[in-house]
């Protein structure tokens, strides 16, 4: 048996050549800033988006430029190379107008060499004469060619008919059930690493009281009894602003594509320092990857105690993370190895409801009983009517409703629903979905 996981793909090109046009023409909203200075996007951009019912996590990385030697253009190139090396799948963007680029050449002998599977798309190619051009970038060594106008919007789909159809060879789109991925994050000098030689038994990670040892992620697989697990240790992440540059750069956006590629997120605090900004921010990473996640307090053996240190520490963990309320709280010592398998006991109560799969005639008959006690309210003047739910995803479980007009969900009524799902079918330790589909008159 398997189950999905979200397939990552980068579009990789040159300065100027419309990579940012064309995440923001995929992703049908405008995130990246679009300038004609070129080497604008500095930074990778992220977002989750679907073509024909298939997810996928796009990213946009900066101009690749090996010619320019300054400092940040230095560091895009190492981001293009990163993801590049986690991408399932890539778009190589270049410019109709310039078939002989050096340092297109120069990339896809680095996509060549890489065996990722990647499509090259000719950018610009506006009208019809153009779209001929695109054939003479058949000298970069690839039939899989595609002629597209990321500001027209011209070729868009037939791409994506493309990308996604490379998810299933590529591997991004399902793995073996059996295996357990959980990644542990935090910000810096919680105890990571310190928490993964804790689990393996061994100094398999580096664990040093210098902020920022540990740079790339590293993925460990282990045993524990018959269940298989693979473990990821980040990178500590920061806020934006205040990463360093070089390798701490790059270990940000590690971090959140390790979360990305998780079932359950371990989101590390210090119980020392107490919560603090940053650890909201990297739960709010979680949350937006609908990751299972468990908030473990680490250095709780450091805490001085009395009757109710765990109860009020507790209670601030759930006022902080309302938005992961979800996630069981645990209080660990990495160092002395206090209650960290119990981290796996609830692992193992988390991953069955995150994996869980309903009959659709047992949805129905519930819907019908939840709107019988709570009809939707009236919006706009309107009223919303549901008429078919289905289970179209797991990992998280995720629900489509069929419904006269998506526009008049309310936030409220929509958590009103994934709170009534998760208490009929036992999903109090996961992350639901819903998504809201109009349903064709008959």
């Amino acid at each position: 048996m398997i189950h999905s996981i979200q397939p990552i793909v980068a579009i990789i090109g040159r300065p100027n050549v419309g990579k940012s046009t064309l995440f923001n023409r995929i992703i049908g909203r405008r995130k990246a800033n679009v300038l004609d200075t070129p080497g604008l996007t500095r930074d990778r951009n992220y977002a989750m988006t679907d073509w024909n019912g298939k997810n996928f996590l796009l990213v946009d990385t900066g101009g690749y430029d090996p010619m320019d030697g300054n400092d940040i253009s230095t560091r895009v190139r190492e981001q293009v190379l990163l993801a590049i090396d986690e991408a399932d799948s890539i778009i190589f963007i270049t410019d109709v107008n310039e078939p002989d680029n050096a340092i297109d050449r120069e990339i896809s002998e680095i996509l060549h060499r890489s065996g990722k599977p990647f499509i090259l798309t000719v950018n610009k190619c506006d009208n019809e004469s153009l779209e001929l051009e695109a054939n003479r970038f058949y000298q970069f060594g690839t039939e899989d060619i595609h002629p597209i106008s990321s500001t027209h919007g011209l070729g868009i789909g037939t791409l994506l008919d493309r990308v996604t159809a490379l998810f299933q060879k590529s591997g991004g789109e399902a793995e073996a059930e059996d295996i357990i991925r959980v990644a542990i994050v935090g910000r810096q000098n919680v105890g990571k690493s310190t928490l993964v030689n804790c689990i393996l038994k061994e100094e398999r990670v580096i664990a040093s009281p210098i902020p920022g040892t540990t740079r790339d992620a590293v993925d460990t697989p282990f045993n524990l009894g018959d269940k298989k697990y693979l473990i990821i240790d980040t990178a500590g992440i920061r806020r934006r602003g205040r990463v360093e540059k070089g390798a701490e750069y790059l270990s940000v956006t590690s971090s959140i594509m390790s979360i990305q590629r998780c079932d359950v997120a371990i989101l590390l605090l210090d119980a020392v320092d107490g919560i603090t900004a940053q650890d909201t921010h990297i739960g709010g990473y979680i949350k937006d990857a609908s990751r299972a996640a468990i908030i473990a307090v680490n250095k709780w053996d450091l805490v001085e105690k009395d009757t109710d240190t765990a109860g009020a520490f507790a209670k601030k963990v759930m006022e902080h993370f309302n938005f992961l309320s979800y996630a069981p709280i645990i209080f660990i010592s990495a160092r002395t190895g206090q209650r960290v398998m119990k981290l796996f006991q609830s692992i193992d109560e988390i991953i069955p409801q995150y994996r869980t799969r309903i009959d659709t005639s047992l949805l129905n008959r519930e819907l019908q009983n939840i709107l019988k006690r709570h009809q939707p309210p009236i919006q706009k003047g309107r009223e919303l009517t549901i008429k078919y739910i289905t289970q179209t995803d797991t990992s998280p479980p995720t629900f489509t409703l069929f419904v006269n007009s998506p526009d008049l969900i309310h936030f409220s009524y929509e958590r009103f629903l994934k709170n009534q799902l998760s208490e009929l079918f036992g999903l109090k330790r996961t992350p639901i979905r819903l998504k809201f589909r109009r349903k064709s008159r008959d």
